[in-house]
Protein backbone atom coordinates (compact mmCIF):
# COMPACT_ATOMS: atom_id res chain seq x y z
CA UNK A 1 0.00 0.00 0.00
CA UNK A 2 1.52 2.95 -1.46
CA UNK A 3 1.57 6.17 1.28
CA UNK A 4 -1.33 8.34 -0.20
CA UNK A 5 -3.35 5.32 -0.02
CA UNK A 6 -1.96 4.79 3.97
CA UNK A 7 -2.50 8.50 4.70
CA UNK A 8 -6.41 8.20 3.25
CA UNK A 9 -6.91 5.33 5.16
CA UNK A 10 -5.35 6.98 7.94
CA UNK A 11 -7.46 10.13 7.56
CA UNK A 12 -10.80 7.78 7.39
CA UNK A 13 -9.73 6.15 10.46
CA UNK A 14 -8.92 9.31 12.33
CA UNK A 15 -12.67 10.88 11.16
CA UNK A 16 -14.57 8.09 11.97
CA UNK A 17 -12.73 7.67 15.17
CA UNK A 18 -13.50 11.45 16.11
CA UNK A 19 -16.90 11.24 14.89
CA UNK A 20 -17.73 9.01 17.68
CA UNK A 21 -15.34 10.56 20.62
CA UNK A 22 -17.58 13.04 19.56
CA UNK A 23 -20.60 12.36 19.96
CA UNK A 24 -19.80 10.28 23.53
CA UNK A 25 -17.77 13.20 24.82
CA UNK A 26 -21.24 15.71 23.62
CA UNK A 27 -23.27 13.83 25.67
CA UNK A 28 -20.76 13.42 28.79
CA UNK A 29 -20.25 17.19 29.00
CA UNK A 30 -23.74 17.99 28.95
CA UNK A 31 -24.29 15.66 31.85
CA UNK A 32 -21.02 17.10 33.74
CA UNK A 33 -23.04 20.44 33.32
CA UNK A 34 -26.35 18.78 34.62
CA UNK A 35 -24.57 17.59 37.51
CA UNK A 36 -23.49 20.85 38.43
CA UNK A 37 -27.27 22.47 38.05
CA UNK A 38 -28.05 19.46 40.22
CA UNK A 39 -25.44 20.48 43.21
CA UNK A 40 -25.91 24.07 42.55
CA UNK A 41 -29.95 23.80 43.54
CA UNK A 42 -29.13 21.04 46.52
CA UNK A 43 -25.93 23.09 48.01
CA UNK A 44 -28.50 25.66 48.20
CA UNK A 45 -31.02 23.50 49.59
CA UNK A 46 -28.27 22.42 52.15
CA UNK A 47 -28.09 25.95 53.46
CA UNK A 48 -24.86 26.59 51.16
CA UNK A 49 -22.37 25.03 54.06
CA UNK A 50 -18.66 25.28 53.57
CA UNK A 51 -16.50 23.58 50.30
CA UNK A 52 -14.10 22.33 53.01
CA UNK A 53 -12.70 19.00 52.24
CA UNK A 54 -11.88 18.58 56.19
CA UNK A 55 -14.31 17.89 59.26
CA UNK A 56 -14.90 21.17 61.21
CA UNK A 57 -16.87 21.82 64.28
CA UNK A 58 -18.36 25.80 64.83
CA UNK A 59 -17.89 26.95 68.10
CA UNK A 60 -19.10 30.11 67.92
CA UNK A 61 -22.31 31.56 66.14
CA UNK A 62 -22.18 35.44 65.18
CA UNK A 63 -25.41 35.45 64.78
CA UNK A 64 -26.28 35.35 68.35
CA UNK A 65 -23.84 37.84 69.78
CA UNK A 66 -25.15 41.59 71.09
CA UNK A 67 -24.31 42.65 67.82
CA UNK A 68 -25.42 39.86 64.97
CA UNK A 69 -23.58 39.29 62.14
CA UNK A 70 -23.52 36.20 60.10
CA UNK A 71 -20.07 34.85 60.56
CA UNK A 72 -18.81 31.56 62.28
CA UNK A 73 -16.01 30.34 63.87
CA UNK A 74 -15.05 26.59 63.41
CA UNK A 75 -12.40 24.59 64.58
CA UNK A 76 -10.85 22.12 61.42
CA UNK A 77 -9.45 18.50 62.23
CA UNK A 78 -6.96 17.10 60.44
CA UNK A 79 -8.31 13.45 58.77
CA UNK A 80 -5.41 11.60 59.45
CA UNK A 81 -6.07 12.47 63.08
CA UNK A 82 -2.70 14.27 63.40
CA UNK A 83 -2.53 15.80 67.06
CA UNK A 84 -1.56 19.11 67.23
CA UNK A 85 0.99 20.82 69.79
CA UNK A 86 -0.62 22.59 72.07
CA UNK A 87 1.80 25.23 72.41
CA UNK A 88 2.06 26.13 68.69
CA UNK A 89 0.92 29.19 67.05
CA UNK A 90 -3.28 28.75 66.10
CA UNK A 91 -3.78 29.74 62.53
CA UNK A 92 -6.75 31.25 61.86
CA UNK A 93 -7.96 31.23 57.87
CA UNK A 94 -10.76 33.93 56.51
CA UNK A 95 -11.78 33.72 52.81
CA UNK A 96 -13.14 36.06 50.41
CA UNK A 97 -16.82 37.01 50.94
CA UNK A 98 -16.98 38.35 47.06
CA UNK A 99 -19.90 36.82 45.88
CA UNK A 100 -18.78 32.89 46.80
CA UNK A 101 -19.06 30.79 50.05
CA UNK A 102 -16.54 30.10 52.67
CA UNK A 103 -14.31 26.95 52.29
CA UNK A 104 -11.78 27.87 49.64
CA UNK A 105 -8.60 28.17 51.44
CA UNK A 106 -9.56 24.30 52.57
CA UNK A 107 -10.80 23.27 49.18
CA UNK A 108 -8.65 20.47 48.90
CA UNK A 109 -5.84 18.28 51.19
CA UNK A 110 -3.02 20.73 49.44
CA UNK A 111 -4.61 24.28 50.90
CA UNK A 112 -3.33 26.67 53.47
CA UNK A 113 -5.85 24.58 55.63
CA UNK A 114 -3.89 21.30 54.75
CA UNK A 115 -0.12 22.30 55.18
CA UNK A 116 -1.54 23.98 58.70
CA UNK A 117 -3.06 21.16 60.21
CA UNK A 118 0.24 18.71 58.60
CA UNK A 119 2.65 21.53 60.51
CA UNK A 120 0.95 20.79 63.96
CA UNK A 121 -0.73 24.20 63.89
CA UNK A 122 -4.27 24.16 65.76
CA UNK A 123 -6.14 25.66 62.86
CA UNK A 124 -9.37 27.98 62.63
CA UNK A 125 -11.42 28.94 60.18
CA UNK A 126 -14.23 32.16 59.82
CA UNK A 127 -16.60 31.19 57.88
CA UNK A 128 -20.06 32.63 57.00
CA UNK A 129 -23.68 31.83 55.83
CA UNK A 130 -25.70 32.79 52.98
CA UNK A 131 -27.59 35.37 54.08
CA UNK A 132 -26.72 38.42 55.82
CA UNK A 133 -28.39 39.68 59.06
CA UNK A 134 -31.06 42.44 58.51
CA UNK A 135 -29.21 45.65 58.81
CA UNK A 136 -25.74 44.04 59.49
CA UNK A 137 -22.97 46.65 58.96
CA UNK A 138 -19.12 45.57 58.04
CA UNK A 139 -18.57 47.40 61.45
CA UNK A 140 -20.48 44.19 63.06
CA UNK A 141 -18.49 42.12 60.67
CA UNK A 142 -15.09 43.23 62.07
CA UNK A 143 -16.75 42.94 65.56
CA UNK A 144 -17.50 39.65 64.96
CA UNK A 145 -14.42 38.93 64.23
CA UNK A 146 -12.51 40.42 66.57
CA UNK A 147 -14.75 38.24 69.31
CA UNK A 148 -14.05 34.86 67.31
CA UNK A 149 -10.13 35.78 67.78
CA UNK A 150 -10.48 36.80 71.70
CA UNK A 151 -11.84 32.85 71.81
CA UNK A 152 -9.11 31.94 70.42
CA UNK A 153 -6.54 33.31 72.92
CA UNK A 154 -8.64 32.28 75.65
CA UNK A 155 -8.35 28.50 74.28
CA UNK A 156 -4.45 29.42 73.75
CA UNK A 157 -2.77 30.74 76.45
CA UNK A 158 0.48 29.18 76.37
CA UNK A 159 0.60 29.92 72.37
CA UNK A 160 1.75 32.82 70.64
CA UNK A 161 -0.72 35.30 69.23
CA UNK A 162 -2.46 33.04 66.55
CA UNK A 163 -1.60 33.94 62.69
CA UNK A 164 -4.38 35.21 60.89
CA UNK A 165 -4.67 34.68 56.90
CA UNK A 166 -7.00 37.06 54.80
CA UNK A 167 -7.34 35.79 51.27
CA UNK A 168 -8.89 38.45 48.77
CA UNK A 169 -11.07 40.77 50.31
CA UNK A 170 -10.79 38.94 53.64
CA UNK A 171 -7.27 40.56 53.25
CA UNK A 172 -8.39 44.17 53.87
CA UNK A 173 -10.82 42.63 56.90
CA UNK A 174 -7.79 40.80 58.95
CA UNK A 175 -5.58 44.44 58.20
CA UNK A 176 -8.49 46.38 59.96
CA UNK A 177 -8.39 44.00 62.56
CA UNK A 178 -4.74 43.54 62.99
CA UNK A 179 -4.67 47.87 63.27
CA UNK A 180 -7.45 47.83 65.34
CA UNK A 181 -6.65 44.87 68.09
CA UNK A 182 -3.19 44.20 67.60
CA UNK A 183 -2.94 42.66 71.15
CA UNK A 184 -4.90 39.49 69.28
CA UNK A 185 -3.13 39.06 66.10
CA UNK A 186 0.20 37.56 65.52
CA UNK A 187 1.70 37.70 61.88
CA UNK A 188 -0.97 38.34 58.75
CA UNK A 189 -0.74 36.99 55.37
CA UNK A 190 -2.69 38.94 53.05
CA UNK A 191 -2.94 37.25 50.30
CA UNK A 192 -4.25 39.31 46.75
CA UNK A 193 -5.58 41.69 49.02
CA UNK A 194 -6.63 44.93 47.70
CA UNK A 195 -5.43 48.04 50.07
CA UNK A 196 -4.11 50.21 47.14
CA UNK A 197 -7.24 49.78 44.93
CA UNK A 198 -6.19 53.02 42.96
CA UNK A 199 -2.46 51.73 42.19
CA UNK A 200 -1.42 50.06 38.61
CA UNK A 201 -1.08 50.30 34.90
CA UNK A 202 -3.33 50.57 32.14
CA UNK A 203 -2.91 47.03 30.96
CA UNK A 204 -3.55 44.82 33.85
CA UNK A 205 -5.65 46.44 36.34
CA UNK A 206 -8.85 46.77 34.40
CA UNK A 207 -11.21 46.47 37.04
CA UNK A 208 -10.32 49.06 38.75
CA UNK A 209 -11.78 51.47 35.99
CA UNK A 210 -15.20 49.64 36.37
CA UNK A 211 -16.81 51.60 38.86
CA UNK A 212 -15.89 55.05 36.30
CA UNK A 213 -17.55 53.62 33.69
CA UNK A 214 -21.05 53.04 35.78
CA UNK A 215 -20.49 56.74 37.34
CA UNK A 216 -19.84 55.34 40.83
CA UNK A 217 -21.66 53.37 43.56
CA UNK A 218 -24.99 54.19 42.66
CA UNK A 219 -25.54 51.11 40.54
CA UNK A 220 -24.53 49.01 43.51
CA UNK A 221 -27.00 50.68 45.89
CA UNK A 222 -29.30 50.13 42.91
CA UNK A 223 -28.71 46.76 42.98
CA UNK A 224 -29.30 46.45 46.52
CA UNK A 225 -32.45 48.21 46.38
CA UNK A 226 -33.83 45.80 43.81
CA UNK A 227 -32.55 42.97 46.13
CA UNK A 228 -35.25 44.26 48.82
CA UNK A 229 -31.77 45.53 50.78
CA UNK A 230 -29.66 42.62 50.01
CA UNK A 231 -26.48 42.79 47.08
CA UNK A 232 -26.66 39.76 45.24
CA UNK A 233 -23.32 37.79 45.08
CA UNK A 234 -24.56 36.81 41.59
CA UNK A 235 -23.53 40.28 40.20
CA UNK A 236 -19.86 40.42 41.55
CA UNK A 237 -19.33 36.64 40.19
CA UNK A 238 -20.39 38.14 36.67
CA UNK A 239 -17.91 40.77 36.78
CA UNK A 240 -15.12 38.73 37.51
CA UNK A 241 -15.97 36.56 34.66
CA UNK A 242 -16.26 39.36 32.38
CA UNK A 243 -13.25 40.20 33.17
CA UNK A 244 -11.66 36.91 31.00
CA UNK A 245 -14.22 36.34 28.05
CA UNK A 246 -11.52 34.26 26.56
CA UNK A 247 -11.60 31.61 29.41
CA UNK A 248 -14.95 32.10 30.57
CA UNK A 249 -16.49 31.68 27.31
CA UNK A 250 -13.97 29.06 25.67
CA UNK A 251 -11.36 27.71 27.50
CA UNK A 252 -12.82 26.86 30.81
CA UNK A 253 -15.77 24.43 29.26
CA UNK A 254 -13.42 23.62 26.44
CA UNK A 255 -11.15 22.26 28.81
CA UNK A 256 -13.76 20.38 30.47
CA UNK A 257 -15.43 19.01 27.33
CA UNK A 258 -11.27 17.88 26.06
CA UNK A 259 -11.08 16.12 29.35
CA UNK A 260 -14.38 14.84 30.76
CA UNK A 261 -13.27 11.43 31.01
CA UNK A 262 -11.00 12.70 33.83
CA UNK A 263 -11.80 16.52 35.14
CA UNK A 264 -15.79 15.84 36.29
CA UNK A 265 -14.46 15.78 39.82
CA UNK A 266 -12.60 18.51 39.77
CA UNK A 267 -14.66 20.71 37.83
CA UNK A 268 -17.98 20.47 39.98
CA UNK A 269 -15.85 20.55 43.20
CA UNK A 270 -14.84 24.20 42.24
CA UNK A 271 -18.12 24.82 40.57
CA UNK A 272 -19.98 24.19 44.02
CA UNK A 273 -18.04 26.90 45.56
CA UNK A 274 -17.90 29.48 42.74
CA UNK A 275 -21.61 28.89 42.19
CA UNK A 276 -22.05 30.06 45.87
CA UNK A 277 -23.92 33.33 45.03
CA UNK A 278 -23.93 34.56 49.06
CA UNK A 279 -25.27 38.08 50.00
CA UNK A 280 -24.15 41.10 51.35
CA UNK A 281 -26.42 44.19 53.00
CA UNK A 282 -27.16 47.30 51.22
CA UNK A 283 -24.61 49.06 54.01
CA UNK A 284 -22.01 46.21 53.26
CA UNK A 285 -21.89 46.89 50.03
CA UNK A 286 -21.52 50.48 50.15
CA UNK A 287 -19.09 50.59 52.60
CA UNK A 288 -17.08 48.39 50.33
CA UNK A 289 -17.66 50.21 47.16
CA UNK A 290 -16.92 53.87 49.02
CA UNK A 291 -14.27 53.26 51.23
CA UNK A 292 -12.55 50.83 49.30
CA UNK A 293 -13.29 50.40 45.42
CA UNK A 294 -14.15 53.97 44.99
CA UNK A 295 -12.81 55.94 48.06
CA UNK A 296 -9.45 53.79 48.52
CA UNK A 297 -9.45 55.61 52.07
CA UNK A 298 -7.53 52.59 53.72
CA UNK A 299 -4.29 53.34 51.96
CA UNK A 300 -5.41 57.19 52.36
CA UNK A 301 -5.35 57.34 55.73
CA UNK A 302 -9.44 57.91 55.52
CA UNK A 303 -11.21 55.02 56.87
CA UNK A 304 -13.08 54.82 60.28
CA UNK A 305 -14.30 52.13 62.24
CA UNK A 306 -17.30 51.83 65.32
CA UNK A 307 -15.88 55.99 65.10
CA UNK A 308 -12.06 55.86 65.51
CA UNK A 309 -9.78 56.32 62.18
CA UNK A 310 -8.24 52.96 61.28
CA UNK A 311 -4.50 53.65 61.39
CA UNK A 312 -2.47 50.61 59.40
CA UNK A 313 1.05 51.34 61.27
CA UNK A 314 -0.91 50.34 64.44
CA UNK A 315 0.01 47.03 62.97
CA UNK A 316 2.56 45.90 65.48
CA UNK A 317 3.23 41.75 64.40
CA UNK A 318 5.00 40.91 60.97
CA UNK A 319 2.66 41.79 57.86
CA UNK A 320 3.14 39.01 55.02
CA UNK A 321 1.93 40.24 51.70
CA UNK A 322 1.23 37.67 48.70
CA UNK A 323 0.58 38.66 45.29
CA UNK A 324 1.48 37.97 41.73
CA UNK A 325 2.00 39.60 38.35
CA UNK A 326 -0.60 36.64 36.58
CA UNK A 327 -3.54 38.44 39.15
CA UNK A 328 -5.98 40.69 36.77
CA UNK A 329 -8.23 40.91 39.82
CA UNK A 330 -5.86 42.38 42.78
CA UNK A 331 -2.60 43.42 40.88
CA UNK A 332 0.87 43.86 43.22
CA UNK A 333 0.67 47.33 42.66
CA UNK A 334 -2.76 47.29 44.50
CA UNK A 335 -1.67 44.81 47.22
CA UNK A 336 1.49 46.32 48.01
CA UNK A 337 0.76 50.20 47.21
CA UNK A 338 -0.13 50.93 50.48
CA UNK A 339 3.14 49.99 52.54
CA UNK A 340 4.88 52.75 50.60
CA UNK A 341 1.64 55.28 50.99
CA UNK A 342 1.90 54.44 54.84
CA UNK A 343 5.01 54.55 55.85
CA UNK A 344 6.63 56.98 53.13
CA UNK A 345 10.27 55.45 53.85
CA UNK A 346 12.18 52.36 54.90
CA UNK A 347 13.60 54.77 58.24
CA UNK A 348 10.37 54.93 59.27
CA UNK A 349 9.38 51.51 59.11
CA UNK A 350 12.94 50.13 60.61
CA UNK A 351 12.28 53.08 63.95
CA UNK A 352 8.50 52.00 64.49
CA UNK A 353 9.89 48.23 64.20
CA UNK A 354 8.00 46.57 61.61
CA UNK A 355 8.79 43.69 59.83
CA UNK A 356 7.11 43.45 56.42
CA UNK A 357 7.36 41.08 53.87
CA UNK A 358 6.34 40.43 50.60
CA UNK A 359 6.05 37.84 48.27
CA UNK A 360 5.37 37.99 44.49
CA UNK A 361 4.59 35.22 41.82
CA UNK A 362 5.33 35.24 38.48
CA UNK A 363 2.16 34.10 36.74
CA UNK A 364 -0.49 32.37 38.58
CA UNK A 365 -4.17 34.18 38.54
CA UNK A 366 -6.23 35.73 41.51
CA UNK A 367 -8.21 32.52 42.55
CA UNK A 368 -4.27 30.22 42.24
CA UNK A 369 -3.19 32.23 45.34
CA UNK A 370 -5.09 30.58 47.31
CA UNK A 371 -6.17 27.68 45.94
CA UNK A 372 -3.79 25.97 43.23
CA UNK A 373 -1.74 23.13 44.91
CA UNK A 374 1.71 24.12 43.59
CA UNK A 375 1.19 27.59 45.18
CA UNK A 376 0.04 25.79 48.54
CA UNK A 377 3.03 23.30 48.41
CA UNK A 378 5.50 25.68 47.43
CA UNK A 379 4.23 29.25 48.53
CA UNK A 380 2.29 28.84 51.41
CA UNK A 381 4.59 25.83 53.00
CA UNK A 382 7.30 27.44 53.11
CA UNK A 383 5.28 30.76 54.76
CA UNK A 384 3.78 28.87 56.89
CA UNK A 385 6.97 26.58 58.19
CA UNK A 386 9.24 30.27 58.56
CA UNK A 387 6.67 31.52 60.11
CA UNK A 388 8.70 31.92 63.58
CA UNK A 389 11.30 33.60 61.89
CA UNK A 390 9.60 36.53 60.86
CA UNK A 391 9.42 38.05 64.34
CA UNK A 392 13.44 37.32 64.46
CA UNK A 393 14.31 39.46 61.51
CA UNK A 394 15.46 43.07 62.49
CA UNK A 395 12.89 45.73 61.38
CA UNK A 396 12.57 46.53 58.04
CA UNK A 397 10.96 45.85 54.37
CA UNK A 398 11.89 42.29 53.23
CA UNK A 399 10.96 40.59 49.57
CA UNK A 400 11.14 36.60 50.42
CA UNK A 401 12.36 34.54 47.63
CA UNK A 402 11.71 30.78 47.70
CA UNK A 403 14.37 29.32 45.29
CA UNK A 404 13.67 26.38 42.77
CA UNK A 405 16.66 24.64 44.05
CA UNK A 406 16.55 22.52 47.08
CA UNK A 407 18.65 22.59 50.17
CA UNK A 408 20.64 19.17 52.00
CA UNK A 409 17.43 18.32 53.19
CA UNK A 410 15.31 18.39 50.37
CA UNK A 411 14.11 22.03 51.24
CA UNK A 412 13.45 24.75 49.45
CA UNK A 413 16.33 27.48 49.55
CA UNK A 414 15.14 31.02 51.42
CA UNK A 415 15.97 34.71 51.35
CA UNK A 416 14.70 37.52 52.81
CA UNK A 417 15.82 40.50 50.82
CA UNK A 418 16.30 43.66 52.04
CA UNK A 419 14.25 46.18 49.66
CA UNK A 420 13.00 49.65 49.88
CA UNK A 421 10.39 51.76 49.05
CA UNK A 422 11.33 52.32 45.68
CA UNK A 423 11.55 48.55 44.58
CA UNK A 424 7.33 49.09 45.37
CA UNK A 425 6.80 52.47 43.40
CA UNK A 426 8.24 51.40 40.69
CA UNK A 427 6.13 48.53 39.71
CA UNK A 428 3.12 51.46 39.96
CA UNK A 429 3.38 52.78 35.93
CA UNK A 430 0.04 54.83 36.25
CA UNK A 431 -0.22 58.00 38.57
CA UNK A 432 -3.73 58.94 37.90
CA UNK A 433 -4.41 59.56 41.05
CA UNK A 434 -6.06 62.68 40.59
CA UNK A 435 -8.43 61.09 37.71
CA UNK A 436 -9.64 58.56 40.65
CA UNK A 437 -9.98 61.25 43.06
CA UNK A 438 -11.95 62.98 40.69
CA UNK A 439 -14.21 59.70 40.25
CA UNK A 440 -14.55 59.57 43.90
CA UNK A 441 -16.25 62.94 44.16
CA UNK A 442 -18.37 62.30 41.23
CA UNK A 443 -19.52 58.69 42.71
CA UNK A 444 -20.10 60.67 45.80
CA UNK A 445 -22.35 63.23 44.21
CA UNK A 446 -24.25 60.15 42.35
CA UNK A 447 -24.82 57.96 44.82
CA UNK A 448 -26.11 60.87 46.94
CA UNK A 449 -28.47 61.76 44.63
CA UNK A 450 -30.17 58.48 43.68
CA UNK A 451 -30.27 57.69 47.05
CA UNK A 452 -32.05 61.16 48.09
CA UNK A 453 -34.20 61.06 44.56
CA UNK A 454 -34.73 56.96 42.89
CA UNK A 455 -33.79 55.20 46.04
CA UNK A 456 -37.43 55.65 47.47
CA UNK A 457 -39.17 54.87 44.93
CA UNK A 458 -37.17 52.05 43.89
CA UNK A 459 -38.29 50.61 47.72
CA UNK A 460 -41.52 51.49 47.54
CA UNK A 461 -42.22 49.20 45.02
CA UNK A 462 -40.00 46.33 45.56
CA UNK A 463 -40.82 43.59 47.38
CA UNK A 464 -39.06 40.03 48.56
CA UNK A 465 -41.24 38.63 46.41
CA UNK A 466 -39.58 40.32 43.51
CA UNK A 467 -36.31 40.66 44.90
CA UNK A 468 -36.74 36.48 44.58
CA UNK A 469 -37.90 36.80 41.09
CA UNK A 470 -34.82 39.13 39.64
CA UNK A 471 -32.41 36.58 41.37
CA UNK A 472 -34.17 34.04 39.88
CA UNK A 473 -33.80 35.50 36.83
CA UNK A 474 -30.00 36.17 37.09
CA UNK A 475 -28.05 34.45 33.69
CA UNK A 476 -25.91 32.75 35.81
CA UNK A 477 -28.53 30.63 37.73
CA UNK A 478 -30.98 30.82 35.04
CA UNK A 479 -27.91 29.20 32.83
CA UNK A 480 -27.63 26.46 36.16
CA UNK A 481 -31.28 25.59 36.33
CA UNK A 482 -31.78 24.97 32.78
CA UNK A 483 -28.64 22.58 33.16
CA UNK A 484 -30.08 20.39 35.82
CA UNK A 485 -33.07 17.97 36.12
CA UNK A 486 -35.43 20.69 36.59
CA UNK A 487 -35.60 20.97 32.62
CA UNK A 488 -37.22 17.61 31.10
CA UNK A 489 -34.64 18.16 28.18
CA UNK A 490 -31.90 16.63 30.49
CA UNK A 491 -33.84 13.57 30.98
CA UNK A 492 -32.26 11.98 27.60
CA UNK A 493 -28.60 13.29 28.21
CA UNK A 494 -28.55 11.79 31.69
CA UNK A 495 -29.82 8.13 29.97
CA UNK A 496 -26.92 8.53 27.02
CA UNK A 497 -24.53 9.55 29.32
CA UNK A 498 -24.64 6.29 30.94
CA UNK A 499 -24.84 4.52 27.98
CA UNK A 500 -21.86 6.12 26.83
CA UNK A 501 -19.66 5.39 29.81
CA UNK A 502 -20.25 1.70 29.45
CA UNK A 503 -18.72 1.56 26.07
CA UNK A 504 -16.00 5.32 25.91
CA UNK A 505 -14.32 5.06 22.94
CA UNK A 506 -12.16 8.48 22.88
CA UNK A 507 -10.06 9.53 19.80
CA UNK A 508 -6.32 9.53 20.23
CA UNK A 509 -4.15 12.52 20.80
CA UNK A 510 -2.71 12.23 17.69
CA UNK A 511 -6.09 11.93 15.88
CA UNK A 512 -5.53 14.84 13.76
CA UNK A 513 -9.40 16.15 13.62
CA UNK A 514 -8.47 16.38 17.24
CA UNK A 515 -5.32 18.15 16.89
CA UNK A 516 -7.17 20.77 14.53
CA UNK A 517 -10.00 21.01 17.06
CA UNK A 518 -6.80 22.27 19.13
CA UNK A 519 -5.67 24.42 16.82
CA UNK A 520 -9.13 26.11 16.10
CA UNK A 521 -9.79 26.45 20.25
CA UNK A 522 -6.27 28.41 19.95
CA UNK A 523 -7.42 30.66 17.71
CA UNK A 524 -10.45 31.53 18.91
CA UNK A 525 -8.66 32.54 22.38
CA UNK A 526 -6.64 34.44 20.74
CA UNK A 527 -9.20 36.72 18.90
CA UNK A 528 -10.87 36.76 22.39
CA UNK A 529 -7.87 37.80 24.55
CA UNK A 530 -7.30 40.50 21.57
CA UNK A 531 -10.70 41.73 21.99
CA UNK A 532 -10.25 41.45 25.80
CA UNK A 533 -6.96 43.62 25.70
CA UNK A 534 -8.88 46.60 23.05
CA UNK A 535 -11.49 46.73 25.83
CA UNK A 536 -9.58 47.30 28.47
CA UNK A 537 -7.28 50.01 27.05
CA UNK A 538 -10.81 51.86 25.30
CA UNK A 539 -12.04 51.41 29.07
CA UNK A 540 -8.71 53.08 30.68
CA UNK A 541 -8.87 55.73 27.98
CA UNK A 542 -12.61 56.76 28.59
CA UNK A 543 -11.94 56.94 32.53
CA UNK A 544 -8.98 58.83 31.89
CA UNK A 545 -10.31 61.09 29.56
CA UNK A 546 -14.04 62.00 31.44
CA UNK A 547 -12.23 62.04 34.94
CA UNK A 548 -8.35 62.50 33.89
CA UNK A 549 -9.12 65.63 31.51
CA UNK A 550 -7.75 69.46 33.18
CA UNK A 551 -11.59 70.58 33.43
CA UNK A 552 -12.74 67.89 35.78
CA UNK A 553 -9.67 67.89 37.97
CA UNK A 554 -9.95 71.91 38.27
CA UNK A 555 -13.87 71.51 39.71
CA UNK A 556 -12.41 68.79 41.68
CA UNK A 557 -10.18 71.09 43.48
CA UNK A 558 -12.58 73.35 43.78
CA UNK A 559 -15.18 71.33 45.56
CA UNK A 560 -12.29 69.19 47.51
CA UNK A 561 -12.87 71.13 50.49
CA UNK A 562 -16.28 70.50 50.70
CA UNK A 563 -16.39 66.62 49.52
CA UNK A 564 -13.21 65.91 51.77
CA UNK A 565 -14.75 67.36 55.01
CA UNK A 566 -17.99 65.13 54.11
CA UNK A 567 -16.15 61.87 53.77
CA UNK A 568 -16.11 60.60 57.30
CA UNK A 569 -19.96 61.85 57.82
CA UNK A 570 -20.90 59.89 54.98
CA UNK A 571 -19.12 57.05 55.98
CA UNK A 572 -20.96 57.24 59.63
CA UNK A 573 -24.45 57.64 57.94
CA UNK A 574 -23.66 54.72 55.88
CA UNK A 575 -22.69 52.91 58.80
CA UNK A 576 -25.51 54.42 61.18
CA UNK A 577 -28.44 54.85 59.14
Amino acid sequence: MNQAMQAHVKLMQDGWEYAVDTWQRTFLFQDVLRKRGNEFIEHRKQGSPPVLTFKYKIISDGRRFDRPANYALARVFSKSGKPHDPTARPVVIIDPRAGHGPGIGGFKEESEIGIALNNGHPVYFIMFFSNPVAGQTVDDVLNAKIQFLEIIRQAHPDAEKPSVIGNCQAGWATALIAAMRPDLTGPIMLNGAPLSYWSGNRLNTPLRFKGGFSGGNWLSSFLSDLGNGRFDGAHVVSGFEDLNPANTLLKKPYHLYTHVDTEEERYLGFERWWGGFFFLTKKEMQFITESLFVGNRPERGRLEVDGKKIDLRQIDDPIVVFSSHGDNITSPQQALGWIAETWKSEDAIKQQGKVIIYLIHQDIGHLGIFVSGSVARKEHKELLEHMELFDKLSPGLYEMVISDKKGKKGTSRIQFQTRTLQDITRLNDDWGNGAFQVMNMVSQINDRMYNHLVSPFITAVTSEYSAAVVRKLHPLRMERYVWSDLNPAMIPVKTMASVVREDRKPAGDSNIFAEMGRSLSNCISTVLDYYRDQRDLATAAFFYGCYGNPLALAWHDILKPVISGQEEIISNNTLKE
